[in-house]
């Protein structure tokens, strides 16, 4: 539900009660139009207007075929609302829709993801945010639509920009392989940019983390796989090191450049990590984010094991000493490949991952709504497709398991929850296969916990020296 608050007595009143299930994605600062988002599936969604005063739904964005639409931003003057769009191409771009009229322009294009757009508060600026192979680029113009020079800075690259009111200055964060965010203040007329914070720990040299690179590998089936690749110095023919396959959450999230703390101490340690991006992954187009729909545990999996072949053409990597890693969809991932292709890792690392997606499916929280069909749609529907999910879920196969595996949940785990590790670790352990569980009772999909993250990260490291370290 959206409601509108007074700033000096905080009394408030109901702009608009969500009976739909969708999503409230932009509000045009006179107040009087908001935006909606509608998942259809995984790769197909809509946009939709709304008049406050009318109390007007309109679906503005009627389509054929497969293809994705999310509101952006409205402009300064609430005439006009920026979306993005991939119909009609692989890519999405950024359109306009003329509220008066109904008109619909295209706004930019590039040959990747265009992300969003926002305005400065002055609306002499308009910002746009480009995931360029699986990096971020910020464009800035000014209101007549030319290009504004921002500065070039070693050791990253520029996210969420902000503008002072009068539009003269503009503050970023620099995110790099190598550092976390630092804040910066650019001014555009003097040219001057000063920094603001330095976020890495004064302990921890940055000349011992390493660059990121990205990479790509042609996997079973010919598909080629994007992946961010971290290479432990030291490494060589001669000294030979472990490897990790590091698998994102999702399904269709993205491994991307940046600062990655777990990543980063886990090559500190020796070990070569690949953040594989499976088909599936967001980024790459909408044939690629659409290449894994029904098709979990089978083709995505087989990708992450053609990365050990990648890996082994190295020559300084040990291929017989590879763990698969993962949290949420990445942890199923892990389970899964434990239990369907047990030949191919030497450990496995599941970070409150998916065991049942028949469970899964059939507890989504009334929050999630909004995509839950579109989840039936991509995975299955644990009525209707009940047998292919309990043919692709590990923990009805938890008797293939035969390598260590570590797992981690957080107790008030909503979305994959408790009962989905439990089972699990009980199952495996059922096959005398070594099983380290933790359980962090004050956590739920995810850390929030600086004090967890770290105790965490020292068992992960610690379960795999012992079974990958010579």
């Amino acid at each position: 539900d959206l409601y509108l608050y007074d700033a000096k007595d905080y009394k408030r009143s109901v702009v608009y009660q969500n009976d739909s299930g969708m999503n409230v994605s932009a509000i045009s600062r006179d107040g009087k139009w908001l935006a909606f988002d509608k998942p259809n599936t995984t790769a197909d969604s809509d946009v939709y207007l709304y008049n406050v005063a009318t109390r007007e739904m309109k679906h503005i964005t009627p389509h054929k075929g497969t293809a994705s639409y999310s509101a952006s931003t409205f402009d300064p003057e609430s005439k006009r609302l920026l979306f993005t769009t991939n119909d009609g191409g692989e890519f999405r771009r950024i359109a306009s829709y003329d509220l008066a009229s109904g008109q619909v322009a295209d706004v930019e294009k590039a040959d990747w993801d265009l992300l969003g757009a926002n305005y400065s508060r002055n609306g002499q600026h308009r910002v746009s945010v480009l995931n360029r192979d699986g990096s971020i680029d910020v464009r800035v113009v000014d209101a007549a639509g030319k290009p504004v020079a921002m500065p070039k800075l070693p050791g990253g690259e520029t996210r969420q920009t902000t503008f002072s009111p009068s539009g003269r200055l503009v503050a970023f964060y620099l995110n790099g392989d190598r550092s976390p965010s630092n804040l910066y203040v650019h001014d555009l007329k003097s040219k001057k940019t000063t920094q603001l914070t330095q976020s890495l720990n004064k302990e921890i040299d940055p000349n011992d983390l390493v660059e990121a690179e990205v990479v790509r590998f042609r996997s079973f089936d010919g598909m080629v796989i994007p992946s961010i690749y971290y290479k432990p110095k030291g490494a060589s023919a001669t000294n030979k090191v472990p490897a990790i396959v590091y698998v994102h959450g999702g399904p269709g999230g993205q491994t991307m450049r940046g600062y990655n703390a777990q990543i980063q101490y886990l090559v500190n340690h020796g070990y070569a990590v690949l953040g594989i991006n499976n088909r599936g992954s967001s980024g790459y187009g909408k044939t690629f984010f659409t290449a894994d729909d029904r098709k979990h545990g089978r083709e995505p999996l087989w990708d992450c094991v053609e990365a050990k072949t990648w890996l082994a053409s190295l020559g300084y990597v040990d291929p017989e000493r590879v763990a698969i890693m993962g949290g949420s969809y990445g942890g199923y991932m892990t389970l899964a490949a434990m239990a369907f292709r047990p030949e191919a890792f030497k450990v496995g690392i599941d970070i409150f991952g998916v065991s049942n997606w028949v469970r899964t499916l059939e507890s989504i929280p009334p929050y999630w709504e909004a995509q839950r069909k579109a989840l039936y749609d991509e995975i299955g529907d644990p009525v209707k497709d009940k047998d292919f999910l309990v043919a692709t879920s590990p923990l009805f196969h938890a008797a293939n398991i035969r390598k260590p595996l570590m797992v981690i949940q957080g107790a008030n785990d909503p979305r994959v929850i408790k009962p989905e590790s439990d089972e699990i670790v009980e199952g495996v352990r059922k096959n005398g296969v070594e099983v380290e569980y933790i359980v962090f009772p004050d956590e739920g999909h995810g850390f929030s916990k600086k004090k967890n993250q770290i105790e965490a990260s020292a068992k992960i490291l610690a379960f795999l020296d012992k079974h990958l370290k010579k």
